[in-house]
């Protein structure tokens, strides 16, 4: 195998990594947590910490 073949081997392989982590991303199971992520810089930053 030369060269070649090893960048085009690596280029399929970030192609599948960056569509999997896309379908990660927009899946239905993540909106919950990431609506909650979207939350934080609005809250309030006198409310005590659970657990501390």
């Amino acid at each position: 195998m030369d060269a070649g073949t090893w960048r085009g081997v690596f280029t399929i392989l970030m192609l599948l990594l960056f569509v999997a982590i896309c379908i990660w991303t927009f899946s239905a199971k993540r909106t919950k947590d990431f609506e909650e992520a979207s939350q934080l810089p609005l809250e309030d930053d006198d409310k005590p910490t659970v657990g501390r």
